[in-house]
């Protein structure tokens, strides 16, 4: 049986983060599993193709979550890596950080060490910004390029003017002091292709002789001794494949993700008792709250049609398509070296709070029926509006003991009175956003919902119809402090009650942060490198309001 010092299991946003940062030390040895292939397929480095691996089962876990009320009765995608990088490399490359109140809420919750001065430092220590931005918040050196939106459309151009005239500031930088205004987005594209985290950080390190990577290797269960992880068992090809066991002589990670670190868990008899119990699953540790928490963002989307202006739709066909894939491959500006979204825009619902509890994107282009995987055949442009830190939270929950079975995926999207009152402001804002005079020259009619909504009920049923996630899953493995009983990680992100056990991933953030949430995956990663090696914190950043 193969062994190992560190046993990382998902090549995700964190895990290859934890891959390149374990196995620089050449006295320890590394193996990262993947579950899914390398990433050799072409649409992951090519920008524009978000739009195929968003489907593409080859490349993509393709989880449906369970319906609800709010979401109409409808399955909505949960799309998850299943590649070198996970979902850093079929994700829609935005980099946005959040905001202060997001990390020191995560430390007033009793987690030491993760207040926004904290982790400034590892979010730093990933980035290599190319690009404007104040040297006490952006950093130049890290494995991560992260460039400015270089397609400027005007259209966006337009938005952005409209938004300034609502009383929405331009602001050049919302991952540097503050994040409220609008401006064109920064993203982990450098040279013409998606900058993964299996570009910037595990390829480097693959050159290493202590780093073993192993993909198609689908983890199956954490193996115990007692209260101690031992390593993990996989299977090596899949379903069919060869049961495979190694060993881990100081720790166990597990980097799987919102979903699958749960998943696993459960799997191996850690988690809730009636659960696993009514699975058949041996109980080899009670910890309830794995698999609760989960959170995501729910987006309900305006669009409208556009005159006097291209959009993206007609570019992305016929004769027009095969000069936009002339212009990529020849290094000129294309929209095939676009994101899915162009323009950021970020706000606050109550103007007595100014908490900046909304977040809108805008591209100028439309998709069928809000899917962002299928343009819309005429010319459009497109604003989604959510409620940036949700309070509805739902559950991932293992269906049987098979380990290749996709588990149950709960959001619970608007449950909470409180997160519909916020949506509902956002929606009305993003109407006035399309509206303003600045794009009246552009605009050639509200098409969904259409002018014929106007009451809060309404707006909430198109919201029911039509809205879906923005693809940001977390907290299903929760960090919190020994107080909290439901908590499943501490603020050292080792598994409460068991030894040599850690996961390090989106789930473990106790509450959302305002943003997308890959950079944040990615600052995980850098931390739990130094609480895994046992290395000093970085030193927090010294701020002033």
């Amino acid at each position: 049986m193969d062994s190992f010092d560190y046993v990382i299991v998902g090549a995700g946003s964190a895990g290859c983060v934890l891959a390149n940062r374990l196995s620089a030390d050449p006295s320890v040895t590394v193996c990262l599993l993947e579950a899914g292939p390398p990433d050799y397929h072409p649409m992951i480095h090519i920008p524009a193709g978000f739009m195929k691996t968003l489907v593409d089962p080859s490349v993509n876990w393709l989880y449906q979550s369970e319906p609800s009320y709010w979401t109409g009765g409808r399955s909505i995608a949960a799309p998850r890596g299943k590649t070198l990088g996970g979902s850093s490399s079929i994700n829609g490359h935005i980099y946005n950080r959040g905001q202060r109140l997001d990390f020191d809420g995560w430390a007033q919750r009793g987690n030491r060490g993760w207040g926004y001065a904290d982790v400034l430092p590892y979010f730093k220590r990933t980035e290599r910004r190319i690009g404007e931005g104040d040297e006490t918040f952006r950093g130049r050196d890290g494995n991560m390029a992260v460039t400015d939106i270089d397609w400027q459309h005007p259209l966006c151009d337009a938005f952005i003017r409209g938004a300034v005239s609502l009383g929405i500031p331009h602001n050049k930088d919302y991952n540097g002091q503050s994040q409220e205004g609008v401006s064109y987005a920064q993203r982990t594209i450098h040279g013409r292709r998606r900058m993964s985290t299996a570009r910037g950080y595990l390829r480097p390190a693959m050159k290493r002789k202590n780093l073993t990577v192993r993909t198609n290797a689908h983890a199956t269960r954490i193996l115990l001794d007692g209260k101690t992880a031992t390593g993990v068992r996989y299977s090596d090809g899949g379903r069919h494949g060869i049961p495979t066991e190694i060993r881990a002589r100081r720790e166990v990670i597990l980097s799987g993700g919102a979903v699958n670190s749960p998943q696993l868990l459960q799997l191996s008899g850690i988690g809730d008792p009636e659960l696993l119990r009514g699975l058949g699953i041996e109980v080899r540790h009670a910890l309830p709250g794995v698999g609760e928490n989960l959170r995501d963002h729910y987006a309900p989307r305006f669009t409208a049609r556009v005159k006097n202006s291209s959009s993206i739709n007609e570019l992305a066909r016929g004769p027009r398509l095969w000069g936009e894939v002339f212009k990529y491959f020849t290094g000129q500006k294309s929209i095939l070296g676009l994101s899915p979204t162009l323009v950021y825009c970020f706000w606050h619902s109550n103007e007595a709070a100014r908490n900046s509890d909304l977040q809108f994107t805008f591209t100028p282009a439309s998709y069928k029926e809000g899917v962002q995987s299928k343009l819309d055949d005429e010319p459009g442009m497109t604003i989604a509006s959510w409620q940036q830190r949700p309070e509805s939270v739902g559950y991932i929950r293992a269906r049987s003991a098979d380990p290749f079975e996709a588990p149950a995926i709960q959001p619970n999207y608007l449950a909470d009175e409180t997160d519909r009152q916020v949506l509902l402001s956002g929606m009305k804002l993003a109407r006035r956003l399309l509206q303003t005079e600045p794009l009246q020259p552009f605009f050639a009619g509200e098409i969904y919902p259409g002018p014929g909504v106007q009451t809060d009920d309404e707006l909430l049923a198109a919201a029911r119809e039509r809205a879906t996630t923005t693809f940001h899953l977390m907290g299903t493995c929760r960090m919190g402090p020994d107080s909290d009983t439901t908590a499943v990680v501490d603020d050292q992100l080792r598994v409460r009650g068991i030894e040599k056990l850690r996961v390090a991933d989106a789930s473990i953030m106790p509450t959302m942060p305002s943003a997308n949430l890959n950079a944040s995956t990615m600052m995980i990663g850098e931390k739990a490198s130094d609480l895994v090696l046992g290395r000093p914190a970085a030193a927090a950043v010294t701020l002033h309001d």
